[in-house]
């Protein structure tokens, strides 16, 4: 009997590299005694206290769902959630003054919207999304799945562990040869921990004005830098003042999910001080009805809060994730010199490339396969496993070109700090073992 067919697009999808591994160990038939899953950035911390007030405390008489009832929200979200976004960048000195705030359901779902907003049409080449490679993997994916199309500019990983970004007349060539719609930069970059400098930001912003592209700036991780010295730098500082012409064209992603330790909550919003865009993207949304209003409400919370309070919440979060990453980076090492460790200056990603300690042939997705399916070393006694992100899906390669994720991995800082500094030695012992096998 004939089965009905799949799309042709359901057919070539593959899991995000992201979930790649933790979908093999679930299928692992026997298990090893003990797994540290660092291949997703699902922070493990409490929410911020405001916000865990405010859910224990959900069926309290204050609380608008203590009779049971759940309604829609506004397509844009509740005000209160809107403001709440707005309150952490007033806290952080930006004016908000004019901003429009639209929650969305996390930021995955702000990065779809914003690929439909400023791209062209749907199956052609027309106004694509520019990035800087290797990028979020899921911009790549949301891009796949509307079919729009994206075009990268590449940075390379150098042996001191720095990424280098592509000069200014490189960037301005690429975007003279495809003439793209919109740039996006992550400042705080995941997957690659780059630290962007507000010179850095302004150059790129001139580009976009002299050649009218929207500038988007994915700022889930603003608040997470470690460089001695560094300021916090986000789109919202810079103005017309710094780069003539580009307000009204600004657009930031923000979520609930890093800082503020509530992935789960699925909250987002894209913020913009374009009134034609956000008109357009809430049209859009409609057909989405709203975002989680439990989760809003959650979120809603830090409305309240003061500069002091933020404030001393982020800089806690630095604190906490600085000292960890510069521990799991020099362990690395430690257990490997010959391994390029990304420099430890911002978000809550390592890249390790292991370019320079494997033999040739290797591929990055095979060893999280052996890592998920079947490896395990013993670690103080306890057969144990680590499970991490290959970053072949972070680069934007066309067919037949070197990935050079190909020898590259992504660890997330999610675990507990005990989880976390038994890393090294155990991803150091499953690559050996890995290799002695291949």
């Amino acid at each position: 009997m004939n089965k009905p067919v799949l799309s042709a697009h359901f057919e070539s999808r593959t899991p995000s590299d992201v979930r790649l591994a933790q979908m093999k160990y679930d299928e692992r038939k026997v298990k090893p005694e003990a797994v540290i899953n660092v291949g997703i950035g699902n922070v493990s911390l409490p929410m911020n206290p405001a916000m865990m007030k405010r859910m224990f405390a959900l069926g309290a008489p204050e609380s608008p769902f203590a009779k049971g009832v759940v309604r829609y929200s506004g397509t844009a979200g509740t005000v209160e959630c809107q403001e709440a976004f707005k309150n952490i960048l007033k806290c952080e000195g930006f004016d908000t003054s004019k901003l429009f705030v639209q929650v969305t359901d996390g930021g995955s779902t702000g990065m779809e919207l914003l690929l439909i907003g400023v791209c062209g049409p749907a199956g052609t080449d027309e106004k694509p999304l520019m990035m800087i490679d290797p990028a979020y993997t899921n911009y790549i994916s949301f891009a796949e799945r509307t079919g729009r199309k994206t075009v990268t500019v590449k940075r390379h990983l150098n042996e001191d562990g720095k990424f280098n970004l592509p000069d200014m007349a490189t960037i301005e060539e690429t975007i003279k040869q495809n003439n793209p719609g919109a740039l996006l930069v992550i400042p705080y970059d995941n997957p690659t921990g780059q630290l962007y400098d507000y010179e850095t930001l302004k150059e790129l912003a001139k580009l976009c004005v002299k050649y009218n592209m929207w500038m988007i700036s994915d700022e889930a991780y603003r608040e997470l830098y470690y460089v001695e010295g560094s300021e916090l730098v986000s789109i919202w500082g810079i103005t017309d003042a710094d780069v003539p012409g580009i307000e009204g064209r600004r657009i930031g992603l923000d979520t609930a999910s890093k800082v503020w330790n509530a992935c789960g909550l699925r909250i987002g919003a894209l913020i913009t001080d374009s009134a034609e865009y956000n008109n357009r993207s809430v049209a859009e949304y409609t057909a989405n009805l709203c975002a989680n209003v439990i989760g809003q409400y959650i979120f809603g919370a830090l409305a309240h809060e003061s500069k002091e309070d933020i404030a001393g919440w982020c800089k806690s979060l630095r604190d906490y994730y600085g000292d960890l990453i510069k521990k799991v980076s020099s362990g690395l090492k430690e257990q490997e010199p010959g391994l390029i460790i990304s420099s430890p200056d911002a978000s809550l990603y390592t890249v390790i490339d292991v370019r320079n300690v494997v033999k040739p042939g290797f591929n990055a997705i095979d060893f999280v396969l052996y890592c998920a399916q079947e490896g395990a070393v013993d670690y103080n006694g306890v057969q144990t496993t680590v499970l991490v992100a290959p970053l072949k899906g972070f680069y934007d390669i066309a067919e037949g070109e070197f990935n050079p994720g190909s020898t590259q991995f992504r660890i997330s800082y999610v675990e507990t700090p005990e989880n976390m500094l038994k890393v090294p030695e155990i991803f150091v012992k499953l690559l050996k073992q890995f290799e002695a096998q291949r």
